[in-house]
């Protein structure tokens, strides 16, 4: 649905969940392939984010932006109200991007919430450029670690790993 500056997007019916028993801690240096497993929900029923509860999902909607355009995904300002966090730092798309956008769903609240696919879940505003940008997502030196992502998307955080030694 097209808003007086936005588009919504609707939540697809995967998630990925983290199985917390699998690694001591996350880090984000190294491949962890275990650390979220793919759940399907039926389309019919919702997805149940209880408190506390960190899960990434997806939009239904797959999102391709052109070389001149950039996007932010922001929340719906009634489900924040109730609790639910959309994203938690990845809310920007780079000109070039095309997939599905992966969702950072949180729950603050004190009561699960349900998610039900097909509903919506954030929304969109686009931003032009005053030209096209030379090296889009996915080419050049940016890489593209998440071009053509096909529902909620694992981090790839150690295919490009850079820390910076602190001296004392």
């Amino acid at each position: 649905m097209v808003q007086p500056a936005s588009v919504d997007v609707r939540l697809d019916r995967f998630f990925r969940l983290f199985d917390n028993h699998k690694y001591a801690h996350i880090d984000p240096s190294v491949e962890q392939d275990e650390l979220t497993r793919l759940v399907e929900v039926d389309p019919d029923e919702p997805f149940i984010l209880h408190p506390g509860e960190f899960v990434l999902g997806s939009t239904y909607e797959v999102v391709t932006l052109g070389h001149g355009v950039a996007a932010r995904l922001e929340g719906k300002s009634s489900l924040g109200r109730l609790g639910l966090l959309t994203h938690s730092t990845a809310g920007f798309i780079d000109p070039g991007f095309s997939g599905h956008v992966t969702l950072e769903l949180s729950n603050m609240a004190t009561l699960p919430i349900k998610l039900w696919p097909g509903s919506k879940i954030g929304q969109l505003c686009f931003f032009k450029l005053t030209s096209d940008t030379e090296h889009p997502y996915g080419s050049g030196p940016y890489g593209n670690r998440y071009q053509g992502q096909r529902g909620p998307t694992a981090s790839r955080s150690h295919l490009n790993f850079h820390r910076t030694i602190i001296e004392n």
